[in-house]
Formats: structure tokens, sequence, C-alpha cells
């Protein structure tokens, strides 16, 4: 059994046939001493609290995105890869309920739902189980779409372990959505009737249940990421595309040790940006002659491309101009916005909870549509540049200076247009670039999370020691970090390999010794 492959693009080799069970590349990556002992560790703590050994595993990778910041949901393309850094969900079926536990129980204490998949999941007060709730429901959400029979909900005993640092803009909450989406598709016996476009459009969807606007990038990185590439994911359809990066050098992705709570803080910050967006098509729909009406229902400034092509032309230079002609650089407020669409913002997003709370505490700071709009449309070209330099026949050295001129481009453009930086962030490319970065930027949501430089090889440990001594040593002394922690949060990656569903063979070395575990790879 095992995921299909579905609705999946690939440059240089032929599609995936399957979700691979048992990913024995990532497992030789990641050490098979230190992978088998961490799975050994958790299929035994799991059987001390439920009385059996998991009947399965399911592993998610969290991500780097190396461009195309915040214009997934707008429906832009993007352009991220997979780390080593990952989720594990252990599953079996029993008792009478969900009951989700950790490796860390002091940290994450164990949770219980009921088994229905119409509960609703309790955003006003958030635990780290919701995501496997949103999970959950997800799975079932999905098979009603597709018209399949969904199985009889039943009790789930699970233990989570991860190792993508929380709040550090690496994809942690998605790596527990896609693993935990995988494990329960794959204890209800469907997963193998499940496409890798599937698993990667429901999760994101499911990852919305627990308040946050999520536009998909994370989850289709997680779900169909292969090792020593990375990919464009482009939406509807999610489809993926081989990238392969130039040689002779690394990212080196650096937390900054701000914590970026996407959950608790996106009326504020990541759904705020999203309503910011959709107001910012919407107006420019009007504003090129898009009859109001008709412009309420637009949802992302992607669906103005062809007005502005219509009457500026094509290419971000032109929607550049577009948006500098029709959008002024002053705050809008709501009844602005209201009075050009012709309709209240409440009724507009109707039926939408995340939006209706952002409206219910913006403020004074109103929306900046302009700036946001500006944004989105230069990222979207930057990511295509990305590509293209890739692909292109230049030198080594010419890509790595192009890519790395695309990158600084792109921080500059979240910290000034979008405004998700922080001065965390800031201090920390700042001594990438002074330490000999190529190129550098923040990387995922933002306000916190971590820093993602391009580096020569040869450079990288020269690199690193100079972040660790700079940014990282007086953290040490203020006692925000241990010193023996900084190998997490600071680290070189090439591209690893996407989520698995993970069954393994426990074998007792003798009278009282621990299970040992093997990963198999099994057909789709």
């Amino acid at each position: 059994s095992g995921v299909r492959a579905g609705r999946y693009l690939h440059r240089r080799r032929p599609a995936a046939v399957g979700l691979w069970l048992g990913d024995h590349t990532s497992w030789r990556s990641a050490g098979a001493a230190e992978a088998t002992n961490r799975y050994q560790k958790l299929a035994a703590t799991f059987k001390e609290k439920f009385g059996h050994y998991p009947e399965a595993f399911a592993r998610a990778p969290g991500r780097v995105n190396l461009i195309g910041e915040h214009i997934d949901y707008e429906g832009y393309g993007v352009l991220p890869m997979a780390i080593r850094q990952d989720t594990i969900v252990a599953i079996r079926k029993g008792g009478d309920n969900l009951t989700i536990s950790h490796l860390d129980p002091d940290k994450y204490p164990t949770v219980s739902f009921g088994t229905d998949p119409a509960q609703a999941v309790d955003t006003a007060n958030h635990t780290w189980a919701n995501y496997f709730l949103s999970a959950y429901k997800g799975v079932f959400d999905h098979l009603r779409a597709k018209g399949s029979l969904a199985p009889l909900p039943v009790g789930l005993q699970v233990m989570v372990q991860g190792t993508v640092p929380q709040g550090s803009g690496l994809s942690s909450s998605s790596a527990i959505v896609c693993s935990s989406s995988l494990a329960i598709a794959k204890a209800l016996s469907v997963a193998h009737t499940l496409t890798k476009g599937e698993v990667a459009d429901f999760t994101c969807i499911a990852e919305r249940h627990v308040g946050v606007t999520s536009g998909g990038m994370d989850q289709a990185i997680s779900i169909m990421a292969m090792p020593g590439v990375a990919m464009l994911v482009e939406f509807n359809p999610v489809q993926a595309s081989e990238v392969q990066l130039p040689s002779g050098a690394t990212f080196v992705i650096a937390n900054s040790l701000t914590v970026s709570k996407k959950a608790e803080t996106a009326d504020k910050r990541y759904n705020l940006r999203v309503v910011e967006c959709r107001l910012a098509a919407m107006v420019l729909a009007v504003a090129l002659g898009k009859p109001a009406a008709e412009a309420v229902n637009i949802i992302t400034l992607k669906e103005v491309e062809p007005l502005i092509i219509a009457k500026f032309g094509p290419g971000a230079e032109a929607q550049a101009q577009a948006v500098h002609e029709l959008l002024h650089k002053d705050v809008y407020m709501p009844d602005e916005v209201e009075s050009l669409l012709g309709k209240q913002l409440s009724s507009i997003y109707e039926g939408n909870a995340s939006a209706q709370r952002v409206l219910r505490v913006v403020g004074p700071e109103g929306f900046r549509l302009r700036d946001r709009a500006l944004h989105v449309y230069s990222e979207a070209g930057r990511v295509y540049a990305f590509r293209n330099v890739c692909e292109s026949n230049a030198t080594t050295e010419e890509k790595l200076a192009a890519l790395g001129k695309l990158m600084d481009a792109s921080h500059s453009s979240c910290a000034g247009l979008y405004e998700c930086s922080c001065d965390e962030l800031d201090r920390l490319v700042e001594l990438a670039r002074k330490a000999g970065a190529l190129g550098a930027r923040l990387t995922g949501a933002g306000w916190g999370g971590c820093t993602v430089s391009l580096v020569r090889d040869d450079d990288a440990p020269k690199f690193i020691a100079a972040i660790r001594e700079q940014y990282f040593m007086p953290l040490v002394q203020q006692g925000v970090v241990q010193e023996a922690d900084l190998a997490e949060c600071l680290f070189a990656s090439k591209p690893s390999s996407g989520a698995a569903i993970m069954q393994l063979k426990l074998a007792t070395g003798g009278a009282g010794s621990a299970p040992v575990s093997h990963p198999i790879e099994t057909a789709a």
C-alpha cells in the first residue's frame, strides 16, 4: 500500500510511483544509527503508554523556502526545498477516542478528542494537538468530497515526535499536519486511494481549521519533495517540477530564536496580509474597469493579471506600473474600500471566519494595499527568474551571483513592502552578507523564525562560525539558548526527501532488549 503519484510534474526524471513507504535516501542521509534509535525510542515509548507497538509511522519534513514568500495564497508558484528535520507520527487503532500524545509529555501534554470528524477545532483555546485534529477532519472531509465511502470513525492512539523547530518559519505546523494525515489514512486503510496531489491539496485545507489561511506551499513541498533538488511548486492544481540548483554552494539556515506564533498572531499579521491582498485585487480590478459587483468575487491578485495585461501589457514592470498608477500609497481604511467596492466588507467575507476576525481587530493602521500588491507581483517574478537562472547556460559563478541578488531583493521586499520581517531577522541577514553570503533573506511567514543564506561550499564552515560567534554566542551568554543546541539553530542543508509512510520491522536482540526498527520500502 502507499499513496499513488498524481498531478505531479517532473522535468528530469519520470513521475515517482507512489509515496514510497520507508524512504531509504533520507534514512541514510540522517545517519542509519541515529534514525534507527529515534524510531526505536518512539516505538518503545508508545508501547509503554498504550500497551502495544504502533501499527505504522508517518514522517513529513519541514521546508525552507528559497524564494517566493507570501505569494502561494495569491495563486503564484514558489520555490522551496525540504530539509532533513521532520515530524514523525506513530499510530495504531485502539481505544474509544483520539488520544494524541508526545514523546515530550512535559512540553506537549496528552490531549483526547472524540472520534466525530465533524467536531469543530477550538481555535480560541489553541493546543498543539489541534493540528492532529485538523488532519483527522481533513482526511474525512476529502474522502467525502471525492465521493469515496469514508470509513467509520474509530479510536486512534497516537504519539508524535518532531525535530522541526516550532515558530522557526520552517513549517513545523505543516510537518505535523502532513505526517498526521498520512498516519490517519494508513490507519484507516485508505492511504492507497490517495494521490500526492490530493494529499497536498487537502492538507492545505485541513490546516486552515487551526485558524491560519495557509496558501499550500508548505504542504506541497512536504509531500512532494525529492532529494537533491529544489521544487517549483505551482497551484490549481498542485504540481511540482524539479529545479537543479547550481553546484558549489549550499543553503545555510539560521533560526533567529524569535518565535513566530503563526496561529496565535494571525489576525494582526498573516491573515491580515491575506485580507489586504484580496482587497488590493478587488480594488485593482475595479480601477481596471471591472464592475464592482463582479470584482468582489475575485480572490487573488493573479486573477487580475489578464486585466493588467489588457491595459498595461505583460510582465512584472507592467504590473508594477498598474499598481503605482491605480492604488494610492496611503492607508486604505475599511470605509474607503467599501465605497470603492459598493459592498460591506463583512458581507464580502461572509462565512470566512479568519477574515471576519481580522476585520474585527483592524485598527487605524488600516490596509496598505499598494505595498502588498507590489510585493506579490515582484516576488512572483523573482521565483521564475530564480528558476530560469538555474536552468540557464551561464557559468556557475554567474548563476550563484544572480541567485544571491534575487534573494537579497526578496528580503528587501518582504521587509519594506510586506512588513513581515523583524529586527532579529534583519540583523541576521545583515550579518550573513558581511560574513560572505552571496544572498540572504528571511524564509517562511516572517515576524520571527529563520533566514536562509546562499553560501559557497568552501566558505560554509567559516560562514557558520562567524554567524555563531556574532549572533548566537551573545544569546548563549544571555541564557536564551544552550550552546549544545546551536547545531539545530544554525546548519547547512541540501534538499531532502518528502513525506513517507513507514512500516517497521521490530526485532528484539535478546531478553529484555529494546526493539530495533528497520525501515522497509513497499511498492505502491
